[in-house]
């Protein structure tokens, strides 16, 4: 298989995921500002996991398109990452609809891991299948911000345990890390 196909089966996959959580987003019921208060914390879950799911679309297109090939553990590699973005739809509505509580955020911390740690495997097929003296594993590198994102998601669930605002704000700044660009990858591709 072609890289551009798996970006292209990615991508429309993506496109399901965010479609599915902009169909959560209800007008309220009222014509007042007031109204638009209690929706507030459904708004915010979605910017965070419409920002999170941007970032992994983001890396992964980067990613695949640096990649010369692909074979079967990328694929399956690929299929385990997507199986976790698309549970964020689910974690972010039950995170939204009950904001401050254990459960809820302890689901959504470790919907996030999961998909951190699916990438990693997706990198490591990727580096597999290319050699650890392709351009391609050069560009990766250490991951540093990759395995910071694991550290501090799991941070986040245990904070959750004391207080869910803190896992929020956790969340947040894993997702403010990842804003800024990293070059990486890029880098190969501006070689062509």
């Amino acid at each position: 298989m072609k890289p551009t196909r798996l970006a292209a089966f990615s991508d429309g996959v993506i496109a399901i995921i965010i479609t599915i959580m902009v169909l959560e987003l209800r007008a309220p019921a009222g014509n007042q500002l007031d109204d638009l208060r209690p929706l507030l914390p459904v708004f915010l879950a979605y910017v965070l996991s419409f920002v999170f799911i941007s970032i992994y679309w983001n890396n992964h297109h980067h990613l695949i398109y640096a990649a010369r090939r692909v074979n079967g553990a990328i694929m399956w590699a690929n299929i385990h990452l997507l199986f976790w973005l698309s549970i964020i739809p689910f974690t972010t509505s039950w995170m939204s609809g009950h904001p401050g509580e254990l459960w809820p955020t302890v689901l959504y911390g470790i919907n996030l891991l999961m998909p951190g740690f699916a990438f990693r495997l997706l990198l490591s097929a990727i580096v597999r299948e290319h050699g650890r003296d392709s351009d391609i594993a050069r560009a990766i590198g250490p991951d540093l911000k990759g395995y910071a994102s694991l550290f501090f998601y799991v941070l986040a669930i245990a904070m959750a345990f004391f207080n869910p605002w803190v896992s929020y704000v956790i969340y947040a700044g894993v997702a403010v890390i990842w804003l800024i660009p990293d070059r990486r990858v890029e880098g190969i591709l501006s070689k062509e």
